[in-house]
């Protein structure tokens, strides 16, 4: 939920054009945007958005299963916020050739790598504790 805020905040700042979600829909992403066409038309934003948090549901769950150890650090979650960022940039969306994976956006880029830094301070909110 955090990152969807401050993925409203970021687009209606004009600092991303298009967010990862936006461009799975609406651009020719191989496999996506045909399954996305099965769908009636007022329901894809609501499949998009569903999957994402699906997606960063998957992603906290990854998380959580890291080592007490490894979690119990506060960098971790703010660098695992970047490695999922990493890995749709320079994965995932050359892959299924969106074409943000094709040109240069700093600002867009720095502005999603600041969301998932967000996605990553939460997860790392729930860090086992000296306690825990």
């Amino acid at each position: 939920m955090a990152m969807t805020g401050m993925r409203v905040l970021t687009t209606e700042l004009g600092l991303v054009e298009q967010t990862p979600p936006q461009a799975l829909g609406r651009q020719e992403a191989h496999g996506v945007r045909a399954l996305l066409q099965r769908a009636l038309p007022k329901r894809r934003r609501g499949i998009i958005e569903v999957a994402h948090w699906a997606f960063g549901a998957g992603g906290g769950a990854a998380f959580g299963a890291l080592p007490r150890a490894v979690r119990r650090s506060p960098w971790t979650g703010p660098l695992y916020g970047l490695v999922v960022w990493l890995g749709f940039e320079l994965g995932i969306a050359p892959a299924l050739g969106l074409t943000q994976a094709k040109r240069a956006r700093p600002v867009d880029r720095a502005a999603l790598a600041a969301d998932h830094v967000l996605y990553g301070l939460v997860l790392s909110a729930t860090r086992p504790t000296e306690r825990s």
